[in-house]
């Protein structure tokens, strides 16, 4: 074992340099690089989303470190935003491909890992996704190596061979609490449960409206987890039976993902479980993976939709905020799955009150899925199915899931834009 400072001595000036994704971002790597950067210049650094500080992105270390981010979280957002970091728009499922390929080839892989066991085997834990891609593309491995990261079934793991630095630390896994939910949330989590069928594989995020949703689905029978990712909110239902994998296709009787965010509750769960499979985001993403169980229910968020179905779920107009992330690769994989069904849930307004239903979207803002790919979409004021849909029928299914402060004036927009041919069927 070395120490942190000892490890990344390794990194050097132009090297590119990938960081272990979401709760198993290694700080102390993290931390012992930056303290080098009165010596380094021009390091890229690549992630998905991270957790914790990002002290590589602050203004003053413009000279050493460089974000190149294939997935924008909170702790970066400002530096892309100000163009001291920059964004790749990327499919989940094709970034462990970026490393194989040659087109983001990898100098250094900063990773997180379970102490070895009596063969030699680290575990990657709760985080396989893209990582497991990168450690294989890297050149020199640098793993911080935590007994409070779990091991985990599936692909995950990692022989010391393979880590040419390891550093021992014993610090706890960044948690995200599970928040209070709002009425507003609560009544879009009952609403997809209400189109949820007994028997589905379902995918969601973390979050508000994934976790509402959740709380809503004690009564449904025989439920199944194929997900790029999942949290807390799915402990009560295995322990209750509800999600049981037993009418999946493929990894029957098993949940897979390909990361994990949540408290120390869920870290515990997935410890030597064999329920659990982490498997890399390629696969647990590609739609041919997907479409394979039955029913795949997938539950994506929007920041932003408009009234022909363009969903824009990574930027603020031209202001980028999150990323493409594995949106489109389960809405086309459910889509595409026998009785799937694809939804992007939303609340209809903005914390400042704006209708996030709108008849254009911002100019500059990205469509993440497009029109032809939108499905159902639900508010808290109750749930359309834009499938099969003309323009003019998509602009009246939305207005009637709008606030009601938005509604008339989608409406009006809507008939100044279809001109007289909208004005003879919309009045």
């Amino acid at each position: 074992m070395l120490s942190a400072e000892e490890a990344v001595a390794k990194i050097k000036s132009g090297d590119r340099v990938f960081l272990h994704t979401a709760a198993a971002t290694p700080q102390r790597l993290i931390e012992a690089m930056v303290a080098r950067a009165g010596e380094l210049r021009n390091v890229e650094i690549v992630s998905l989303h991270t957790e914790g500080d990002a002290p590589y992105a602050k203004p003053e270390y413009r000279e050493s470190f460089r974000m190149n981010a294939l997935f924008v979280g909170r702790n970066i957002r400002e530096a892309v935003q100000n163009g001291d970091a920059d964004a790749i728009p990327v499919f989940l499922s094709e970034v462990p491909s970026l490393f194989r390929s040659g087109i983001l080839p990898l100098d250094v892989a900063l990773v997180h890992v379970s102490p070895p066991d009596r063969h030699g085997y680290c575990s990657l834990g709760v985080s396989v996704d893209a990582t497991l891609a990168a450690v294989h593309a890297a050149r020199l491995v640098i793993a911080q190596v935590n007994p409070n990261m779990p091991r985990t079934h599936g692909e995950g793991m990692l022989h010391v061979s393979r880590i040419h630095a390891m550093v021992e630390v014993s610090d706890p896994l960044p948690e995200t609490p599970v928040h209070k939910l709002s009425e507003t949330e609560i009544s879009i989590g009952r609403h997809i449960a209400s189109i949820v069928e007994d028997g589905a594989t379902m995918q969601m995020g973390i979050g508000a409206i994934p976790d509402a949703t959740l709380a809503a689905l004690f009564n449904h029978r025989n439920l199944g987890i194929h997900s790029e990712m999942f949290s807390d909110g799915v402990i009560e239902l295995v322990e209750k039976g509800v999600i049981n994998g037993s009418q999946k296709r493929t990894h029957k009787e098993t949940i897979v993902a390909s990361f994990l965010v949540g408290t120390r509750r869920l870290y515990d769960f997935v410890d030597d479980n064999p329920f659990v499979e982490m498997l890399p985001s390629d696969y647990v993403n590609d739609t041919r993976s997907i479409r394979a169980n039955p029913k795949v229910t997938a539950i994506n968020s929007a920041l932003e939709i408009d009234m022909t179905g363009q969903v824009c779920a990574d930027s603020i107009g031209q202001k980028y905020f999150s990323g493409v992330g594995g949106q489109m690769d389960f809405i086309r994989g459910a889509a595409l799955s026998p009785g799937g069904k694809p939804i992007i849930a939303l609340p209809s307004t903005t914390s400042r009150g704006e209708s996030r239903i709108v008849p254009q979207l911002k100019p500059g803002a990205g469509v993440v899925t497009t029109r032809a790919h939108v499905q159902y979409v639900v508010t808290e004021f109750g749930i359309v199915n834009l499938h099969g849909k003309n323009l003019r029928q998509r602009a009246e299914a939305l207005a009637s899931i709008a606030h009601p402060d938005f509604r008339e004036d989608i409406s009006r927009q809507a008939h100044e834009l279809y001109g007289s041919y909208g004005r003879r069927f919309m009045d």
